[in-house]
């Protein structure tokens, strides 16, 4: 090994012993702040909240440290997605060492500490938040891509638990004042982050081992409307034939009608769709299966009318396209048709550049 290439691992290996270094202390930092939460030691949370700002120092040494790696070795390939993914978990931890400050500014904030189901609640989502953030800390040490990946699935799983814990901050009857409840919500919502930005890291061990990117994010979407005979139908087959890549696209009624309406099937087959086969649906799905939906979009009417409760993480959309034409000319019908189907058309495409950018496919 030449003297350069001495020097190169040398400084490599020492960025790699500072970031270990500031990956434990952030894991500590966030199991003393949850201590000092369930236990109220408020003494614990001051001291984790000083404790921060040593992590804060090391963090930017680090970046220091990168940059001037960069300037003095020009590193290509494998050395180059190393130090770049460096940088961006070196930001993912300076901010979960953040979430810890703030769970201890609020546990200092509130009445008593956690009770009954909340406070089991928020042990469990704790526990599997920082369980994530160590497995995906020991991925990046090790450039492990496949524990990387495996480490990636929690995310879903604690995100659902997440969403759970509205009805439970809702439904509880603890005598938290409102003030409490508010601090109660952030907290959860820091945990959730910590998985979040434990993922991140996951997706630059991923890259800094393989060169894999971040696959571009696909969407579930669901259109709504009275019976799923007709719009809600035609909307879907649109996104379908338009954005296979870019979503997972179904469709549903408040009830199911006995039959797809025979002018639209006729419709949308002259436009070469294929809709043999296709039975109505109504809208029959449990919470966690609306919790995973990203849109949902009413064709006919407020999604609240659908669904009273609409899920945290999910966007609902109402698009006035107007209603099927009845009574009228065959020719009228076709071009009351052919306006309907531009205009569900135009608002899929918008839609999905939203969602996916101009690479939309």
């Amino acid at each position: 090994m030449s003297h350069y290439e001495q020097r190169l691992e040398q400084d490599l290996n020492q960025i790699m012993e500072q970031m270990a270094e500031v990956a434990e202390r952030v894991e500590v930092g966030l199991k003393g702040a949850m201590h000092a939460l369930l236990s109220g030691n408020h003494k614990m949370a001051y001291a984790t909240i000083l404790g921060d700002l040593p992590i804060n120092r090391r963090v930017r040494q680090i970046d220091q440290l990168c940059h001037s790696f960069i300037a003095l070795h020009l590193p290509s390939a494998g050395h180059l997605r190393l130090i770049s993914s460096v940088i961006r978990t070196n930001i993912e931890l300076e901010r979960i060492g953040d979430y810890a400050v703030t769970i201890c500014r609020e546990s200092v904030q509130m009445s008593h500490p956690p009770q009954g189901v909340l406070a089991d609640k928020l042990e469990l989502i704790s526990e599997e938040s920082r369980h994530m953030l160590s497995l995906a800390i020991k991925a990046f040490k090790k450039g492990n891509a496949e524990a990387a990946k495996t480490t990636k699935g929690m995310a879903a799983q604690i995100d659902h638990a997440f969403s759970t814990s509205f009805s439970d901050l809702a439904s509880d009857k603890s005598g938290y004042s409102l003030k409490d409840i508010m601090r109660l919500f952030n907290i959860f919502h820091r945990l959730e982050r910590v998985a979040a930005q434990a993922k991140n890291i996951c997706e630059e061990t991923i890259f800094a081992a393989t060169g894999e990117t971040k696959a571009p994010k696909v969407y579930r979407i669901l259109f709504l409307d009275e019976d799923n005979s007709g719009l809600s139908q035609m909307a879907e087959a649109i996104a379908q034939r338009n954005f296979p890549n870019s979503g997972h696209y179904s469709s549903a009624g408040r009830y199911a009608s006995a039959e797809l309406n025979p002018i639209i099937t006729e419709f949308m087959q002259a436009h070469g769709f294929e809709f043999n086969g296709i039975s109505p649906k109504k809208l029959d799905m449990t919470a966690h299966e609306l919790s995973e939906l990203h849109v949902i979009v009413s064709l006919q009417g407020a999604v609240k009318t659908y669904i009273p409760e609409i899920p945290f993480h999910t966007v609902a959309m109402e698009w006035d396209v107007g209603t099927l034409p009845t009574g009228l000319t065959p020719e009228q019908i076709n071009q009351q048709q052919e306006a309907i189907y531009r205009e569900i058309a135009v608002r899929v495409q918008d839609l999905m550049q939203i969602l996916r950018g101009t690479e939309a496919s």
